[in-house]
């Protein structure tokens, strides 16, 4: 990677102030400098960061999720995933919680695939990604948090590879993370 000094590019913040304070996210408007020595606004949409688990088991499948966005009015194909309990919680036992909530099971080995930044321009939210291998069910039944709902199925990692390059999959981590998993599923084989 280019080892070029991006640094004069930096917005210093003056200052700032929140201007909601929600259940998922916090608003914020910053007034700053920006690298001509002006100044601009900044509107950040503050968030506790979050993990998402892609749990393939050893014949190529993916456990995925059918779930209602609000957002989007509709329902999106998704891997397991949720919401840091804080910034400061520990992102692989977060995953791990999140993934047994979500499914019913548990997993062997969990091996990190990076950080994905959801929308930079104006979110600061992370997601921490994690490959799940070496599957059991726990107890056989899904934990659900009182508004949460939904289903989850197997589907074979190459035809997840297909729905994404077809456009049937708009979720963005969804999208990386079946992407990422495949590249390194094939050069297992190799």
């Amino acid at each position: 990677m280019d080892s070029k000094d991006y640094s004069y590019l930096k917005e210093e913040k003056i200052d700032g102030a929140q201007i909601f304070d929600g259940k998922v996210v916090n608003l914020h408007r910053d007034r700053v400098r920006l690298p001509n020595g002006h100044e601009g606004v900044r509107e950040v949409i503050r968030h506790v960061g979050a993990v998402c688990v892609i749990p393939v088991f050893d014949n190529g499948d993916v456990l995925i999720e059918h779930q209602f966005r609000y957002p989007h009015d509709k329902v999106l194909i998704e891997i397991p995933a949720g919401k840091l309990d804080s910034r400061s919680e520990d992102h692989l036992d977060a995953a791990k919680r999140e993934f047994f909530e979500e499914t019913g099971y548990i997993a062997e080995r969990y091996t990190p695939l990076g950080e994905l930044y959801t929308t930079p321009a104006f979110v600061d939210e992370v997601i921490w990604m994690y490959l799940a291998e070496g599957l059991s069910m726990a107890d056989g039944k899904q934990h659900l948090d009182e508004d949460e709902f939904l289903s989850v199925e197997r589907v074979h990692i190459d035809t997840l590879c297909d729905m994404v390059m077809r456009g049937e999959i708009p979720d963005a981590k969804t999208q990386i993370a079946v992407l990422k998993v495949k590249r390194i599923l094939d050069a297992r084989k190799k």
